[in-house]
């Protein structure tokens, strides 16, 4: 089903950010000028109240000096822990802002948490493409597919760019092991079979993770390989069964923290990276109590 080409190898940029320990990509193909941004990120002072871009202004600084241009801003999933910056660099570079299809199922979940109005659209339309599984683009020349991998959130896909795989929070570094599944819609058993689906891929693919922590105190890092994953992923490498990885990240999500940006986060990457704003036009959140 999904048509792998290894022979195509584009260049990778890496963005770290500190403060969420989110790993935001620039992906340029190998043999023109064109070039993707895969989930960049808006920092946000929750205590002040106050947004700022430091790290999109670097990435567009990045694809202005090497005269690239932008024609994707690819969001792997809806992100609980830190904001998109995607509008603000589209805004400025142009691109496309795409994301998977069941983002309509994450508005809809999280539409009647926020309680938003009937004004908030659940349909995907603040995106402007909205990913099936298989579904094939392009950048230059690079031919390129998403795949969906639910588990984490619905939504979550694992971008395919020639012989890179993006994948989103469906799997960390192989001593970092994958992401929770107990937000709403999340499903341990799920993310499994997801996780299955990307280690199906061809072992030498290379494989960008969104996330690094840093475990055991080493430094961080973000580039491994699909054979990599398989034979040494703490959580599925191994050939770990189906039961053991459900009985294991459930008990594991049970002792985890709310992540401390989850109310923004949610509110504007399921806008595509809007703020959204009051009666008055003013940027404003809503916080709602006892429902996450």
């Amino acid at each position: 089903m999904y048509k792998t080409n290894l022979s195509s190898r584009p260049d990778v940029t890496a963005f770290f950010d500190d403060d969420s320990n989110t790993i935001s990509y620039v992906v340029k193909d190998q043999n023109t000028n064109s070039c993707a941004v895969i989930d960049p990120v808006m920092e946000f002072d929750y205590a002040a109240g106050r947004i700022t871009q430091d790290g999109a202004d670097k990435i567009i600084s990045f694809i202005r000096e090497n005269n690239l241009n932008l024609e994707w801003l690819i969001e792997t999933h809806v992100h609980a822990d830190h904001l998109s910056g995607a509008p603000y660099i589209q805004d400025i570079l142009g691109g496309k802002i795409g994301i998977g299809e069941h983002i309509v199922t994450v508005q809809e979940t999280f539409g009647k948490i926020f309680n938003e109005g009937t004004e908030f659209q659940r349909d995907g339309s603040q995106f402007d493409a909205l990913f099936k599984d298989g579904d094939t683009y392009s950048i230059g020349q690079t031919e390129c597919f998403a795949m969906h991998t639910p588990g984490h959130t619905p939504a979550c896909m694992v971008h395919v760019i020639g012989d890179a795989a993006f994948a989103g929070d469906t799997l960390f570094m192989p001593d970092g092991g994958s992401a929770r599944a107990d937000f709403p819609g999340g499903d341990a058993g799920e993310l499994y079979d997801s996780i299955m689906k990307v280690l199906s891929l061809p072992d030498e693919m290379r494989l960008f993770i969104c996330h690094d922590y840093g475990p055991g105190g080493r430094d961080i890092a973000w580039e491994t390989t699909i054979g990599e994953e398989k034979q040494n992923n703490i959580h599925v490498g191994g050939g770990k069964s189906r039961e053991e990885f459900i009985k294991f990240r459930t008990e594991r999500d049970a002792q985890l923290a709310v992540p401390k940006l989850i109310i923004p986060s949610l509110q504007v990457n399921m806008r595509a990276g809007e703020v959204p704003k009051d009666d008055d036009g003013n940027m404003a959140l809503k916080i709602p109590v006892n429902k996450l």
